[in-house]
């Protein structure tokens, strides 16, 4: 499947995973046009398939237009069929119709498509029409979904919104339905966070002990297998038995074996004098 991260183009954003769902929430209609030509760009230069879904504010000629005079040598990728410009409205409610399955099979079908051809992967970049549409709740749900469909798949999405059509609380039901959120307002690049992202970073933070235990050396250590350390880190992260087991891939009996090996090393009484025989500076062995 080649490399399996790829470049954005997006400066504040480098490169992404395989299976990517980002959200660019955009002030101008430079704003828009400055984010996507370099994200085809990279796709392009990249050997994937690139499909642009345009809606309001651009019209089919105007993306085409800017994607030849942002992208050297366009034409001949155009002619060639490496990209395909559609008419998002239609592409989305054919016939004013919503029909998650079939959005969905469509985006499928351009990526067997892609892969068929010789092409990398497939890229995806997508106007959202939808914001004051009756069909608003439905595009959550299928923003959602998709989300969950990109899993495992050569593919990277990009869902533009505009910020004046949207509400405060649009911004957060969008962002929680992608992985990546960012914000560009004439010119300026912005990361969003969503309340998940933040209790993201905070559990990160908390990980610092038990990463340490893995990473650096601690009196008493050099006792421990490596099964035994990795572990000895679920212990200080404060995992249960059973989401250390599921983790770890084996069974919570056997967690709870390695535990009684690893305090019985360290001559622990219990999970918090564990945690303090491995905090502290110096180790006085079995009790």
């Amino acid at each position: 499947m080649g490399a399996t991260t790829r470049k954005t183009g997006i400066s504040v954003m480098g490169d992404v995973p395989w299976g990517g769902h980002v959200c660019l929430f955009y002030l101008t209609r430079d704003d828009l046009l400055d984010t996507l030509v370099p994200y085809f760009k990279a796709g392009l230069d990249s050997n994937e398939f690139c499909v642009w879904a345009v809606a309001d504010p651009l019209k089919e000629t105007e993306a085409i237009e800017a994607l030849r005079q942002g992208i050297p040598g366009f034409d001949r990728h155009l002619e060639r069929g490496s990209i395909d410009i559609l008419e998002g409205h239609e592409w989305y409610l054919k016939g004013d119709q919503f029909d998650m399955q079939r959005i969905i099979g469509g985006w499928h079908a351009k990526l067997n498509f892609a892969l068929a051809h010789g092409y990398e992967g497939l890229r995806v970049g997508a106007n959202a029409f939808w914001m004051q549409s009756s069909h608003r709740k439905e595009f959550y749900e299928y923003e959602h979904d998709l989300d969950k469909a990109l899993a495992n798949r050569p593919m990277l999405v990009l869902c533009t919104y505009p910020i004046n059509a949207s509400r405060a609380v649009d911004v957060l039901d969008v962002a929680r339905a992608h992985q990546f959120t960012i914000a560009r307002r004439d010119g300026e690049w912005e990361f969003m966070e969503t309340p998940e992202l933040a209790q993201a970073k905070k559990e990160i933070n908390g990980l610092n002990d038990a990463l340490a235990v893995l990473i650096n050396p601690f009196i008493g250590s050099e006792l421990l297998t490596p099964r035994e350390r990795s572990v000895l880190a679920y212990i200080m992260k404060g995992a249960s038995s059973k989401e250390a087991a599921r983790a770890l891939n084996l069974s919570p009996r056997t967690i709870e074996f390695h535990r009684a090996h690893i305090m019985q090393k360290l001559g622990a009484k219990n999970i918090a004098d564990l945690v303090r025989t491995v905090l502290r500076k110096e180790y006085r062995g079995p009790k």
